[in-house]
Formats: C-alpha cells, sequence, structure tokens
C-alpha cells in the first residue's frame, strides 16, 4: 500500500472525505491511503467465507460483516476494511454511527500481492490491540493456502497453517488454539469457483483451478 496523501487529516476530516470520495481509502495515524482494487478471486473467497458463515450463524448468536463496514482501532488512530468480520452478540458502534464497529472476534483478510506484508505484519499488530479480538486468517487468493492465528493468552499467538493437503479450516480441535467459534470451514467451499492462474511454478507458469 503506497502513501500518496503527504499532509496530515484528523480522523474527522477523513471521514468527511471518505463519505465524498468515489473508492475506499484506510486512515493510519493521519495518513489518508487509497485501497487498491479487489479482484475476482479476492472478491469470491470473501463472498464464499461470508457466505458459509452467514448461513452457519443463522441461529446463533453471531454477527458476519463483509467489505464495506468500517472498523475504528482507536489505540492505532486506524480506520480501514477488513474484508471479513465475526462479532460475538451486538455490533458496538463509534459515536452511534452504524457504519463503523469496534468489536471484531475474528478478522479475515484475503491476501494481494501488495497488501500481503501488511496484513501480516503491520495490520495484524494493529488488530491485536482490540481487547475483543481472538482470532485472525489470512487468505490467500493465488493459491490454496491459509494462515490462521488465534489467540491463546496475553500476547500470546499460535499459528497453524492450511493448504491443499488439508480438507478443512477449524476454530477448534487441535492442541493450544483458542475456541473461538464452535464451527468447520472447509477449503473447498472457501475456494469454491476460485481460479488461479499464471501460477509460478519453479519458474514456469502454470494454470491452476481452485477447489471445487
Amino acid at each position: 500500500m503506497q502513501i500518496t496523501q503527504k499532509r496530515y487529516y484528523t480522523p474527522e476530516e477523513y471521514l468527511e472525505l471518505e463519505e465524498a470520495a468515489d473508492y475506499k481509502s484506510e486512515y493510519i495515524d493521519g495518513q489518508i491511503i487509497p485501497m487498491a482494487g479487489g479482484t475476482i478471486n479476492h472478491n469470491q473467497i470473501a463472498l464464499n467465507l461470508s457466505t458459509e458463515l452467514n448461513f452457519a450463524f443463522k441461529k446463533q448468536n453471531y454477527r458476519v460483516f463483509m467489505g464495506d463496514v468500517r472498523l475504528w482501532i482507536p489505540q492505532k488512530r486506524t480506520y480501514t476494511y477488513p474484508d471479513v468480520m465475526i462479532l460475538a452478540g451486538e455490533p458496538e458502534y463509534f459515536n452511534n454511527r452504524r457504519d463503523i464497529i469496534l468489536n471484531p472476534q475474528i478478522i479475515v483478510e484475503v491476501l494481494s500481492k501488495s497488501t500481503k506484508g501488511y496484513d501480516n505484519e503491520d495490520k495484524f499488530q494493529a488488530y491485536r490491540s482490540i481487547s475483543t479480538f481472538q482470532e485472525y486468517l489470512l487468505i490467500d487468493q493465488t493459491r490454496i493456502h491459509v494462515d490462521q492465528f488465534s489467540k491463546t493468552g496475553k500476547k500470546q499467538w499460535t499459528l497453524r497453517e492450511y493448504d491443499e493437503e488439508d480438507e478443512a479450516i477449524s476454530s477448534m480441535g487441535y492442541a493450544y488454539a483458542l475456541v473461538t467459534v464452535p464451527l468447520e470451514i472447509s477449503l473447498q467451499d472457501i475456494y469454491n469457483k476460485v481460479n488461479f492462474e499464471s501460477v509460478e511454478l519453479g519458474g514456469e507458469s502454470a494454470n491452476v483451478e481452485g477447489l471445487g
């Protein structure tokens, strides 16, 4: 992600500009950063996951938000738009604004080449300052690969990696992982109708289709 605005903006100025803008931007401690446009794979993965989650939580006390709901992180003075968020119970709104929430339990980001490092490092660090935040999924859109971080204690997180050899992403069933929600999601469902094109393998290009 590239910072294109050099002047300092207040959070209030950012919100005013964002309401009138034709595209979404993030706000990071005074800087406004335009977000890269999403790809078909990015959209398909986020939609697949949100659909599965929304159906699974139909009769449970969880809420699922996708894409357009803004998250405010007070300790990092950051506004961002996670790809998918899961909340336990009711949303906590910032200043009674129904488009800004404060209390996600699980955050999901679909990785792209331009944001992969940022999502895995600086953004994850910002998310960890949220008291309700318990689990983080990073889903690769160029191959079948998911990193799942689960909070196990104060300043303690475990990492579990999933790829095409695994049948499911599960929030339960492996040692030392915090059980954040009683739900299992298969890789096949996440990557349904996703096509990987021009994937470089050993310096050569190959066409690979996603699961499903």
